[in-house]
């Protein structure tokens, strides 16, 4: 079976304390994400789901592909990565897939996620995975955050088309707040077990994405 994501980064944390030191290891985050995500709208106008592709950077790529039998060296097929995607996706809801959604101020919930598979292309694995909402709903204000409560994975969405709205009303309009880096400083003054401890575990939002939509 292949480890988990949260396993995954644990050996990746190991890997790096051992390389560059354990002051180095401390410092957050462990794991770097440039996302891009699509916002799915019903031709009623009700919100369908979220669509994610998130490309993780080449130590945690390479950290993650070891061990996974190929046909053609240094190359990997959907097919031969599946299995992996399939872990990656199960593991993700114990984070609540790190996807925060409210539409009018009401939280929302999202079922577990499809149409999943992993890519491997300029020496990083990107994974797509599409998160349903439990309930499709209709909102005058959709909001959506996206960030690693506990600041292990740090998310940076792309800067060429970050967020798209699919099937959305013409006369909906989006904003996007990107995350300063003001924390930063204080992340890095935070020791590890402060973090496994529980104690910080609503630091990273402050490194949120936050996307708003307003529809008539």
């Amino acid at each position: 079976m292949r480890p988990s994501l949260n396993r995954l980064i644990a050996g990746l944390v190991l890997a790096v304390s051992a390389v560059l030191g354990t002051a180095a290891a401390e410092a957050h985050p462990h794991v770097w994400i440039v996302a891009k995500s699509e916002l799915i709208y019903a031709p009623d106008g009700t919100i369908t789901g979220v669509r994610h592709a998130w490309t993780f950077d080449d130590m945690f790529s390479t950290y993650a592909l070891q061990g996974i039998e190929t046909k053609v060296k240094g190359a990997y097929s959907r097919e031969e990565l599946a299995p992996l995607a399939q872990t990656n996706v199960e593991s993700l809801k114990e984070y609540a897939y790190f996807t925060f959604a409210k539409g009018d101020g009401k939280k929302q919930k999202f079922t577990e996620p499809v149409d999943y598979f992993l890519e491997y292309k300029d020496s990083a694995l990107t994974l797509h995975f599409t998160l349903p909402v439990k309930t499709p709903f209709k909102a005058r204000q959709l909001s959506l955050e996206v960030f690693d409560p506990t600041y292990f994975i740090d998310f940076q969405f792309a800067q060429k088309e970050p967020i798209k709205l699919v099937g959305a009303a013409a006369d909906c309009k989006m904003q996007f707040e990107r995350p300063n880096s003001d924390g930063t400083a204080a992340a890095q003054k935070l020791g590890e077990q402060n973090f496994l401890d529980g104690g910080n575990g609503n630091f990273g939002m402050m490194f949120a994405n936050k996307i708003t939509v307003d529809c008539p």
